[in-house]
């Protein structure tokens, strides 16, 4: 089963650390990613770009391109990582790896289908638990 693990952090703390505290960070983190890869469990991830440079889709039709994220919260997701896990337990185990290497992040974890377009969804355990 695929699940989502959303890293979200407050963002002016992240661009506040020194290059060798971002460094320090992103060593710990890699210390997981490897544990993952050799589990054959890790999937695409990304440091996403700042949020002053995202943009929100939203409204009828075409929508309409706003500036900035618009979450609700003073966390921003600045990345994320896709996982392969037995379980839902499994996938916040693999959350709390990452939470080790970067404890003051907040991790979310949600299942998610394998989407392929043109493709009927797979059935998975996410489709009737979680």
């Amino acid at each position: 089963m695929l699940y989502a693990i959303l890293a979200y952090h407050v963002e002016t703390e992240v661009m506040s650390w020194t290059p060798e505290e971002d460094a320090a960070v992103m060593t710990n983190l890699h210390v997981v990613h490897d544990r993952l890869n050799q589990q054959g469990s890790l999937g695409p991830a990304a440091r996403l770009g700042p949020t002053q440079r995202a943009r929100t889709l939203r409204g009828p039709g075409k929508g309409v391109v706003l500036d900035g994220p618009f979450a609700e919260t003073k966390e921003q997701l600045l990345g994320f990582y896709v996982v392969d896990c037995a379980s839902a337990e499994a996938a916040v185990e693999a959350a709390r790896d990452l939470r080790t290497a970067n404890p003051s992040a907040v991790y979310e974890i949600r299942p998610i289908p394998l989407y392929l377009p043109g493709v009927p969804f797979p059935v998975t355990e996410a489709a009737g638990s979680d």
